[in-house]
């Protein structure tokens, strides 16, 4: 996508590449793909693209010749803040960027971990968990400790009625702690939450399917979409409402391995918790994904062909 947002902007928005090592890293595996895989990619960026100029007009006008758009993309350490944007559109003279997270056919938000050293309140919301969470999750993790010092080759497999035994009690107290801190701390844990997950920072959201891609606008913060020297985007975005706080936390429908979190303003959220290994070990991991977001989140579909 950043070479594709380079080779559309260099000529009318006088844009330039920051090779970082990211970039080379990103390059290399880009390199690897097959020429057809990698002009399905091509297109698909390159509408993208199209679209974005449409919508965000300091893409494509600058101030004088010393006002260039910049081109990078983002440390993946960054994602670990909130700041989910791998691709970053800046203009350091007007003092103001845009970002794209770019994904692959699928919606997920983030894969978080749970394990009892991880204080996911401190890291995800900025409020720290109990003693109380930490009391019932540790006889689980100390559990699986001891199956791994035991015999580190042990598979998940083995431990009977897993579901039952590892996953719902963790479960059951992340579900607990999460609605404790959304009660304690009124107002700032539902926002911070999505902020953590769907990103703390506005930015364009493309996601690759197949002969089509998805354009979702997160205008958390009304960043996005603004006008430039009397040149209006030739569309709408309107802001996206933050939650303000948790309306339930439920399992999924017959489901041990996954809870539903509804928020206000239209948010809801999944958390599926799994072993991100064959192998026991003292941790688990979230595939966490946005199930419904409010009405206001502006997407476009554009249908590419195929090549």
């Amino acid at each position: 996508m950043l070479i594709e947002a380079y080779e559309r902007l260099k000529d009318i928005g006088n844009a330039s590449i920051n090779v970082n090592e990211s970039y080379k890293v990103a390059k290399g595996f880009f390199d690897s793909f097959t020429e057809i895989e990698q002009n399905t990619f091509k297109i698909t960026a390159s509408a993208s693209i199209n679209f974005l100029i449409d919508v965000e007009p300091r893409l494509s006008n600058n101030k004088n010749d010393l006002d260039i758009l910049t081109l990078e993309l983002v440390s993946d350490k960054v994602g670990q803040t909130g700041d989910v944007r791998d691709v970053l559109m800046i203009r350091s003279l007007q003092d103001w960027e845009i970002g794209i997270s770019a994904k692959n056919n699928h919606r997920a938000v983030k894969h978080s971990r749970l394990s009892n050293g991880i204080d996911f309140g401190d890291k995800w919301l900025g409020v720290p968990c109990s003693k109380d969470y930490f009391e019932e999750i540790n006889p689980i993790f100390n559990m699986l400790s001891d199956i791994k010092a035991k015999d580190k080759q042990t598979k998940w497999s083995s431990i009977e009625n897993m579901h039952d035994v590892v996953y719902i009690p963790i479960l059951n107290a992340f579900r607990k702690e999460l609605l404790r801190l959304d009660k304690e701390n009124p107002n700032i844990v539902a926002e911070n939450l999505v902020q953590y997950l769907v990103g703390n920072q506005d930015f364009y959201k493309v996601i690759k399917g197949k002969n089509k891609v998805e354009v979702q606008a997160y205008n958390l913060h009304g960043t996005l979409n603004q006008s430039f020297n009397g040149i209006k985007p030739k569309f709408k975005i309107p802001p996206l409402k933050l939650p303000t706080r948790l309306i339930e936390i439920v399992y999924q429908q017959n489901s041990k391995t996954t809870l539903l979190v509804s928020l206000n303003e239209g948010w809801q959220i999944s958390f599926r918790i799994h072993n991100a290994s064959s192998r026991v070990e003292p941790s688990l991991k979230f595939d966490i994904n946005l199930i419904s977001a409010p009405y206001t989140l502006f997407t476009n579909h554009i249908f590419v062909a195929n090549t």
